[in-house]
């Protein structure tokens, strides 16, 4: 067999190894129910099951939140259990680590090892194909506005960035700072759930400080919409 047909052997094989995991832990996590089971109304439960590993639970959670990423489970609930379970400051330190390195590692899969099936998933989405386009055009600022504006599915877009022309770095060093004002707008609101307790002005504190993120970012994409040509790219 020659160089070129054992390198597409084995690149095929990374694919399809890759494949079956992500297919594999959507599957599982349908099957279980994790998407109900990381509802709003079971956050009570999931603090008591996270503080039950002392000082691993920082670990657990953020190991759990990038496998979340990494396996298409809606983010809020958990985002507002980081908040539920460590206070609104480390929620929002725990969250924002977790949630980077989880769109990381989908980007490197997407680039790397699905790329096959990532390509059907965008051919099958013609929203999510005009984002090669634009970000061809406007690089990092189209990683920006899709941040910051849900016009595209939030899991969706960690792996499409993966077959844009994008450098791994400038998608990471972008996403950071966009998702970081709705991280901690909703670990805010968990940390209200939690430590405000029976403390009123606390509760309310961290109430105002979670409303003020949430317009703070939807504001942003409004003022994107005026000054940015990139977003007339990605609404065509």
């Amino acid at each position: 067999m020659s160089e070129v047909a054992q390198r597409s052997k084995r690149a095929w094989g990374r694919l399809l190894l890759l494949a079956g995991i992500v297919l594999a832990g959507a599957f599982l996590a349908r099957a279980f129910g994790l998407q109900e089971i990381l509802s709003l109304k079971n956050l009570a439960h999931l603090k008591a099951w996270i503080d039950s590993f002392g000082p691993l639970a920082p670990l657990v959670f953020i190991t759990g939140y990038i496998l979340a990423v990494i396996f298409f489970v809606p983010g809020l609930p958990i985002t507002v259990l980081g908040g539920v379970a460590f206070g609104p400051l480390w929620g929002t330190v725990y969250v924002s680590i977790a949630s980077t390195i989880g769109v990381a590692l989908a980007f490197l899969v997407a680039r790397y090892g699905a790329r096959g099936l990532v390509e059907r998933w965008m051919a099958e989405s013609p929203r999510l194909a005009k984002i090669d386009q634009a970000v061809a055009r406007h690089g990092w600022q189209i990683v920006m506005i899709t941040r910051l504006v849900p016009l595209f599915p939030f899991n969706l877009q960690n792996y499409a960035y993966g077959l844009t022309r994008i450098s791994f770095w400038s998608y990471l060093l972008t996403s950071w700072p966009c998702m970081l004002p709705g991280t901690a707008a909703y670990t805010f609101a968990g940390g209200a759930l939690s430590e405000g307790g029976g403390d009123i002005q606390r509760t309310l504190l961290y109430l105002g400080i979670a409303g003020a993120l949430l317009v703070l970012v939807t504001l942003i994409p409004r003022w994107l919409n005026k000054t940015s040509p990139a977003t007339d790219d990605l609404l065509r």
